[in-house]
């Protein structure tokens, strides 16, 4: 149980400067925020048959969905390492387990619906995803190390 709760809390820290960072990375850069949250949440709606509402109702319900999904992958990835983990990983290697981890659970559902192609994706764009999820893993691992 102890387990858990560590990789949620690392999770946890782990997701807030994955946030921290990309909106820090929006208000640098002049930039909007990626709607592939939204399209995954109305795509899996969709396969679902959930009726997420009318127009606006539904814009801010797959808004809200989308942050939601984020927020679990951060907490499942840091869960997933937790349980894998049973030795202290060095620096290096735990922050990069942590980053793969929260980046193939962020991109590959949403490759694997056809919303996203990261074959197509632009310097810029790679950047916007790698850089956060580094910072993510950094963020996880000083946590979950902390607390074991």
């Amino acid at each position: 149980m102890r387990t858990l709760i560590n990789g949620m809390i690392a999770g946890a820290a782990g997701t807030s400067a994955l946030n921290a960072t990309t909106y820090l990375d929006m208000a640098i850069r002049a930039r909007g925020g990626s709607s592939t949250p939204q399209d995954t949440v109305e795509k899996m709606a969709e396969g679902l048959h959930v009726d997420l509402g009318e127009e606006e109702k539904a814009e801010n319900r797959k808004e809200a969905l989308g942050t939601l999904l984020g927020y679990g992958t951060g907490l499942g990835a840091a869960v997933c390492y937790a349980a894998l983990t049973r030795r202290r990983a060095s620096w290096p290697v735990g922050v990069l387990a942590l980053s793969a981890l929260a980046t193939l659970g962020s991109n590959v559902p949403m490759v694997a619906m056809g919303i996203t192609d990261p074959r197509e994706w632009s310097v810029a764009s790679w950047v916007s995803d790698i850089v956060p999820h580094l910072v993510y893993g950094a963020a996880a691992y000083i946590a979950y190390e902390q607390l074991r």
